[in-house]
């Protein structure tokens, strides 16, 4: 297995796998409020069979060349992940997102952790488009979206039914060039 520094806070970026699921159960129950009060991943990880399944589905993805999922890990905690959520390497097209329990934010580790995959998938796997669903009132992601250099392409409007409530979905992406000329400058 790999782990690639994410700066010298000693945060590390790492495959997450369906045998670490003990682990990743316990890191969604930690954050389960904060991890959902925007995204669903929260309810869908709710005991050990959950958390297998979850990981198996993009042990799965990766297998067949159509999603990753990558654990983020700080002072050798898991509190945190970024995925290639899709991935079509034949039209080059990836939706990239993220999570983060709450004792990890406000640090840079999902920026920094996500600077890491896109330059993985535009360089080594010739991604042109790399796209970012999030809520629209989701702050803390739309400003790492900013971060990434992404531009805001628009909403589509209560898209996203969450726990019973419609919600708008703004998508941001950045095209293969111009995240190339950023990164160069």
């Amino acid at each position: 297995m790999f782990a690639i520094s994410l700066g010298d806070d000693g945060a590390e970026l790492r495959p997450l796998e369906p045998w670490q699921a003990e682990e990743f159960l316990a890191h969604m129950d930690r954050g389960r409020e904060y991890v959902g009060t925007h995204i669903g991943l929260a309810d869908v990880v709710h005991d050990l069979d959950s958390a297998r399944a979850f990981l198996r589905g993009y042990a799965d993805k990766t297998a067949n060349d159509a999603g990753r999922l990558y654990g983020i890990w700080a002072d050798g905690t898991l509190v945190g992940g970024v995925m290639f959520r899709t991935m079509d390497v034949a039209a080059g097209n990836a939706e990239v997102g993220c999570w983060l329990e709450p004792a990890a934010a406000g640090r840079g580790l999902v920026t920094r952790a996500c600077r890491i995959i896109i330059d993985w998938a535009v360089d080594q796997r010739g991604i042109h488009r790399l796209e970012w669903f999030v809520s629209s009132k989701n702050e803390a992601s739309i400003a790492v979206a900013r971060r990434l250099g992404m531009t805001r392409d628009g909403v589509l409007r209560e898209h996203y039914l969450y726990r019973g409530t419609r919600t708008d979905t703004e998508i941001w992406s950045v095209l293969a060039p111009d995240w190339r000329a950023a990164r160069d400058a």
